[in-house]
């Protein structure tokens, strides 16, 4: 796999190491998201939330205010700035290393979130508003590009859509990076997003994701938000919470250096990955390594077994 060449990405202040895997964690500030269905209410819940993804092993937080459920209407850019400001403020403030990634095509609800204190832009629509890298520009951001050829809200799943859809996607994110750039936005501050689902077929993003070297050939990092997506759940015929099993098996796949990783279980996709690295010789194993005694069974085989059993 084509690794990235520089050793990290820089985003409003915030350095990303890009010599291994990283962990995105998402954080809802929606009632209607189809992965927690307004599970986290209250900012304060959110920001626990997060917490608990940093301390579970995420590098980056994505904040997103509007759901993107289709067949609803967008949000009012006023409105998702309610939503999204006071939580990023919150993140900010606990942790004041992590990245935070606002997740929106808006440019007037990405000033706002990267004054509160995000980092990434992560923008869905592949620059439907190219005003959007202007102001990640100016705010010294990081900026993600993705492969999107359907408007927001809108589901685009035809399975003749492409003559090469692999073609389409690198042609796409060529062009909409380069646009990015003449906009002011560094190219080492350049995010790609391949769009897993977006504007296209289970097949289409399985084949996208086999062909990654060729969709990004000049290595730089990529997003992959492949968590609980639709393509997983086609293969494996499972609603959303069922695919975590899936989630893994794209992980094992795709993981290598430069690449985040957009996930909703964090702690199970960390320890995956740390397996992972140290079976492939990335992960130092240290010689007197050994297993606790209280982690050899279950806590209730140790309770039921005898003192002297």
């Amino acid at each position: 796999m084509t690794a990235t060449s520089s050793s990290s990405l820089a985003a409003g202040g915030i350095e990303l190491p890009l010599d291994r895997p990283l962990l995105m964690g998402v954080v809802n500030a929606t009632p209607d998201s189809f992965s927690d269905a307004g599970r986290y209410p209250t900012t304060e819940a959110r920001a626990a939330r997060a917490t608990e993804l940093v301390e579970a092993g995420a590098d980056v937080i994505d904040v997103g205010g509007q759901s993107g459920i289709t067949g609803v209407p967008e949000l009012d850019p006023d409105e998702e700035i309610a939503r999204v400001v006071p939580l990023i403020e919150a993140v900010r403030a606990a942790h004041s290393g992590v990245a935070i990634s606002i997740d929106t095509y808006k440019p007037l609800v990405a000033d706002a979130a990267l004054a509160a204190g995000a980092s990434i832009v992560n923008d869905t629509s592949g620059l439907l508003y190219p005003d959007i890298a202007e102001v990640t520009a100016a705010r010294r951001g990081a900026l993600v590009v993705m492969h999107n050829r359907s408007r927001p809200k809108v589901r685009m799943t035809d399975p003749y859509a492409y003559a090469d859809v692999v073609d389409d996607v690198r042609t796409f994110l060529a062009e909409r990076s380069a646009e990015a750039v003449a906009r002011g936005v560094a190219p080492e501050a350049i995010i790609l997003d391949p769009g897993p689902d977006f504007a296209k077929t289970p097949h289409q993003t399985v084949e996208v994701l086999r062909r990654l070297d060729e969709v990004n050939p000049d290595g730089r990092p990529l997003l992959l938000a492949v968590s609980r997506k639709d393509f997983i759940g086609a293969l494996t015929g499972t609603p959303p919470a069922e695919r975590r099993d899936g989630t893994l098996a794209a992980l094992a796949v795709l993981a290598a250096p430069g690449r985040i990783f957009r996930v909703h279980d964090v702690l199970g996709a960390a320890r995956f990955l740390h397996v992972l690295g140290a079976l492939q010789g990335q992960v130092a194993v240290a010689r007197d390594l050994l297993l606790a005694p209280e982690l050899r069974r279950t806590a209730a085989s140790q309770a039921a077994t005898p003192p002297n059993g």
